[in-house]
């Protein structure tokens, strides 16, 4: 797959410099040339700033001015629940928003409203979840008065960025610190929209809890019991979603609040094969046998110990499945593990543990010994 960072080249600067110089007085040929030298070196992040400080230096000075012109140079709003990569030839929407939206981050702390309302309308066309968090961080009460507003709006894209912006721990975004600290603040919020319409928000706000479970676990499992009381189906998978860290960790208060209880069982787990290389598929194979008298509702992961540099091993917990498991009964589960290459990880070659996890308890362990292509 061609790198996000690729978006961000000649011909989408070409086009934002066409439909912001259709919207107002724009040096569509300065924008290029700054924009476009050295762009190519950059990655990802680099670029998008690299193009923000272009267009921050041809835009209008006065912010009110450089706001209405930004805004009358955007294309549709997206028609589906998410958003699209690249532009229209009506506007500017997609990647080419993440520059305007530092440019409202870099001159708007002068004029918070009129911040937050335009990244309220960019919101449509790429999530303004980035660039509201400068604004929550300087003023949480003050940017809490929009975001309660935007879960109220018809549009799912605002109502989205009620929950996403205010996220603790959001991926690329700013930590928001005092969420961090004390997430109460934005809990009346969440609960708002907890039975949103749209799956799209519902997920914004299961990721806001699981960011929360990072901090404060015996909160988010509270909330997961309180919000599970008389739960909708789409309510039940928003708070499963939201406590997957915490299932995964053993957490007892996530685990009870699922009915979850400690496991009666006699397990036996092997991983085939003993001696594996980059490619090859490990085949996880699990018995489970009951030794309760009750049913158990039983919620399987396994934890794959990678070696790292400095020859210790860290833990990744992967999930498998949930299964019902009847009094006296016994059964066999099998798992495909692929042995692939991925950016987050670098791999090293030696012992690796995998642990089988039932209801967040380590219930067995196999090994098996990585040897790196070429070795």
């Amino acid at each position: 797959m061609e790198p996000f960072k690729n978006a961000y080249n000649p011909a989408m600067v070409a086009d934002m410099a066409r439909h912001l110089s259709a919207a107002g007085p724009f040096d569509a040929e300065r924008f290029t040339r700054r924009a476009c030298d050295g762009l190519e070196a950059l990655e990802l992040k680099a670029r998008a700033r690299h193009i923000a400080q272009a267009l921050d230096t041809c835009l209008p000075a006065d912010f009110a001015a450089a706001c209405a012109q930004m805004v009358a140079a955007l294309g549709p709003e997206a028609k589906t629940e998410g958003w699209e990569q690249s532009g229209t030839g009506e506007g500017i929407r997609g990647w080419a928003m993440l520059p305007m939206g530092e440019v409202v981050q870099r001159r708007g702390a002068g004029a918070y409203d009129l911040a937050m309302e335009t990244l309220a309308t960019f919101t449509s066309r790429f999530s303004s979840e980035f660039d509201v968090r400068p604004f929550l961080d300087a003023d949480l009460t003050r940017g809490l008065t929009f975001l309660h507003r935007w879960a109220d709006d018809p549009n799912p894209h605002l109502r989205r960025l009620a929950s996403e912006g205010c996220r603790p721990r959001l991926p690329w975004g700013t930590r928001l610190k005092g969420l961090i600290a004390d997430p109460t603040p934005i809990l009346p919020l969440l609960a708002r929209l907890r039975d949103d319409p749209s799956e799209y928000v519902r997920r914004s706000v299961a990721n806001n809890l699981n960011d929360i479970a990072k901090d404060h676990p015996d909160l988010v499992g509270e909330i997961a019991a309180d919000w599970l009381d008389r739960a909708s189906k789409d309510r039940t998978r928003l708070v499963r979603h939201a406590c997957r860290t915490l299932i995964k960790a053993g957490h007892p208060g996530a685990l009870a609040a699922f009915c979850y209880a400690p496991p009666e069982l006699e397990l036996s787990f092997s991983v085939t094969p003993q001696l594996a290389r980059m490619g090859d598929d490990l085949t996880l194979t699990a018995r489970l046998k009951s030794r309760s008298e009750r049913a158990q509702k039983l919620v399987v992961d396994y934890a794959l110990y990678f070696m790292r540099a400095n020859g210790k091993p860290a833990p990744k917990v992967f999930k498998w499945t949930r299964v019902d498991l009847p009094p006296g009964k016994e059964l066999t589960l099998s798992k495909t593990h692929k042995l692939r290459e991925v950016t987050t990880r670098k791999h090293y070659p030696g012992a690796h543990e995998v642990v089988i996890q039932v209801n967040g308890q380590g219930m067995g362990a196999d090994r098996f010994t990585l040897v790196l292509n070429g070795d």
